[in-house]
């Protein structure tokens, strides 16, 4: 069975973060954050990030705007104008609109090593979860950690 990663780097030190990803042989980050390049994001912004992962880790980074939410939705959660709930069937109708699955088979089914990153500390209330398990179900025997 093969792994699937999800991390975020909130209330993460960049050793804790790298570390993290080195020690569980990950060999790519998908970013599936929709802005990836604030200031505000310390270690974690675009491009510092993709140098970091290459110079520190030899590992490969990407981000991939299919596996974001889209702008007004995710401002609708933040706002507080839809729950986690709806966030997830409103991203979920996303996925579908993207034809996200034909999207996984051709551009993930032989990938290994993956690992999705966004900014939450926990997978619970991020999309990042519902993205690894979609990528899970299309794929089939594969094994979600969250790092």
């Amino acid at each position: 069975m093969r792994e699937i990663f999800t991390i975020g780097f909130t209330r993460k030190t960049a050793e804790e973060f790298f570390y993290l990803l080195e020690s569980h042989g990950v060999r790519k980050v998908i970013d599936v954050r929709l802005f990836n390049s604030s200031q505000l994001l310390a270690f974690s912004k675009y491009p510092d990030i993709e140098y970091f992962l290459h110079r520190l880790a030899g590992i490969d980074y990407f981000q991939d705007m299919y596996f974001t939410p889209a702008e007004r939705l995710l401002e609708s959660y933040k706002k507080k104008f839809i729950d986690w709930h709806g966030y997830e069937e409103a991203f979920a109708a996303l996925m579908a609109a993207r034809d996200i699955d034909d999207y996984i088979l051709k551009n993930y089914s032989g990938a290994e090593g993956l690992c999705l990153l966004c900014t939450e500390q926990s997978p619970s209330y991020c999309h990042r979860r519902l993205v690894a398990e979609r990528i899970a179900t299309v794929l089939g025997d594969v094994k979600i950690v969250h790092l």
